[in-house]
C-alpha cells in the first residue's frame, strides 16, 4: 500500500491545509488554487509544518 492514500487519510490533510489557510489569512477554494501566489502558498505550507513540529514536541 506504499503511495497509495485512504480517502480518510486525504479528508484529514486537506482539514489540517483548510485550517493552517485561514490561520494565515489566506483564502481556499475547493479543488485547484493555481491562483495564489508563491508567498500565499509558503505561508500555507509553513503554518503546516510549524504545527506538525509542535505537535510533535508536546509528545
Amino acid at each position: 500500500m506504499k503511495g497509495q492514500f485512504t480517502q480518510k487519510g486525504l479528508d484529514a490533510l486537506n482539514r489540517f491545509k483548510m485550517e493552517s489557510a485561514s490561520e494565515v489569512g489566506v483564502t481556499l477554494k475547493d479543488g485547484y488554487n493555481g491562483d495564489l501566489t508563491s508567498r500565499q502558498a509558503g505561508s500555507i505550507g509553513g503554518q503546516m509544518v510549524k504545527k506538525m513540529i509542535d505537535a510533535y514536541k508536546m509528545q
